[in-house]
């Protein structure tokens, strides 16, 4: 038994000064008053020390595995190895629970990653199953995108939805000229970025890219229908027009990730979609590819969910960068990396917040005295996992 106090407490509703949590085995047990703690003299004291305590961390997008099992474009870890230490820096920033982002690519134009080839991809997958059956730090999930063109690998991916090996699932077009590389010119500046080519040379695959055959929409809507059978949330990726909005949403979407522009992120609000914005968008102050915004649409109420993409820090200090610079209010920026993630993916009946009945996952997050936020304590199923103290000398 623990008593979490001496913070402020994040529920759902607000943020609660002078009082604790308490926790008993792997579930939030209540909410009480400070002055109520000396009542559980049977309970360990976790000192927030005025620090914020707020519910862990849902990572709904993330593809840093990729990078911790794939370091450099001709290395390959071993995949357990890169779980069991990849943790251990996601409970660092806060993130109790992970949907990893793998690609189900056909072909990355990119070639830069070659965790993203399909036996890897398969092997990637089993080996965050296994992770519900081994000792670990936090919540893994599979969060499956899958590039449209990838024919030869739908039915690889049906096998593990019935498998329940997928937690997530979504529908990528990273075709030039729309979506995400809607501007050419960012697309040929990131793939130059990756490889030394020609100019020639990107015209030719940007030529090749725009003329690769898709899976059906009847193709993508039977999946879609095994996935939301199963209990899986679906999702489109890089909306960019309303015709599109409304086709994704025909076949069971309910999560609409980094729509292009603020019309469109407004429009998928409006229709009921989940939106999500990445977390290093706002630190960066913009897109990386030239698009929406992030802390714009936000302060425009049309983002609902921040992920950390591909850089896991960029939660913790999103959400007070987004409060204290923009103007947010700080209670609901907390929302967008708890609660609200947790609502899309189904999971908001076990955690998401803190609440008696949910399952204890809490962070103490304490600030420097330049307002640095510091994750200094994280709870994960009631079990305390890390404890972190600063010091000066």
């Amino acid at each position: 038994m623990y008593v979490i106090h001496n913070g402020k407490v994040i529920t759902e509703e607000t943020i609660l000064e002078d009082h604790a949590v308490l926790v008993e085995k792997s579930t939030i047990q209540s909410i009480i008053q400070e002055t109520e703690i000396d009542n559980y003299p049977e309970a360990d004291r976790v000192n927030a020390n005025g620090g914020y305590i707020s519910p862990g961390f849902i990572d709904i997008h993330s593809d840093y595995i990729e990078t911790v099992a794939s370091p450099r474009p001709t290395s390959m870890m071993d995949f357990n190895i890169s779980l069991r230490e990849a943790e251990k820096i996601l409970i660092g920033h806060g993130i109790t629970t992970i949907f990893h982002s793998l690609s189900f690519f056909r072909e990355d134009a990119f070639g830069h990653k070659p965790i993203r080839k399909p036996e890897n991809v398969q092997r990637m997958i089993d080996a965050i199953a296994n992770t519900h059956h081994e000792l670990h730090l936090i919540r893994h999930r599979l969060h499956a995108r899958f590039e449209i063109d990838n024919i030869l690998e739908v039915d690889q991916l049906i096998r593990n939805v019935e498998a329940d090996k997928v937690h997530l699932l979504s529908f990528m077009d990273h075709t030039p000229g729309q979506g995400q590389y809607r501007d050419l010119e960012v697309y040929r500046e990131t793939l130059q970025g990756y490889r030394d080519l020609s100019d020639e040379a990107v015209q030719t695959i940007i030529l090749e890219r725009q003329n690769v055959e898709s899976i059906t929409i009847e193709r993508m809507q039977e999946v879609a229908e095994l996935a939301i059978s199963k209990g899986i949330a679906v999702a489109s990726h890089d909306d960019d027009n309303i015709d599109k909005l409304h086709l994704v949403q025909s076949f069971g979407t309910t999560i609409s990730e980094f729509p292009i522009t603020m019309k469109i992120a407004k429009k998928a609000k409006k229709l009921g979609l989940k939106t999500v914005a990445g977390a290093p968008n706002v630190l960066l102050g913009g897109s990386h590819s030239g698009n929406l915004s992030a802390a714009e649409a936000i302060s425009e109420d049309c983002i609902d969910i921040l992920c950390s993409d591909y850089y896991p820090a960029a939660l913790l200090h999103a959400i007070f960068s987004l409060s204290e610079t923009h103007g947010n209010d700080l209670h609901d920026m907390f929302m967008k990396v708890t609660l609200n993630p947790a609502k899309a993916v189904r999971m908001d009946n076990e955690i998401g917040s803190i609440k008696p009945g949910k399952k204890a996952d809490m962070l103490v997050i304490e600030r420097m005295d330049d307002g640095y936020p510091m994750l200094t304590k994280a709870m994960v199923n009631g079990s305390l996992i890390t404890t972190t103290n600063y010091r000066i000398n």
